[in-house]
């Protein structure tokens, strides 16, 4: 699909690390498991727009 001269330009590079960033988020994503207890603690304010 690239060519590797594609990855050796900037634009290359910082595909490359949105790819792993992406990859990364979702691996770390998956591990975290929310409960009901925990969205029990979080607080948060309500704002009401006119």
């Amino acid at each position: 699909m690239y060519d590797s001269r594609f990855f050796q330009t900037k634009l290359g590079q910082a595909a490359i690390a949105s790819i792993a960033a992406m990859a990364m988020f979702v691996a770390l994503s998956s591990q975290v498991q929310a409960t009901p207890a925990m969205a029990a603690n979080v607080q948060c304010e309500t704002v009401e727009l006119a």
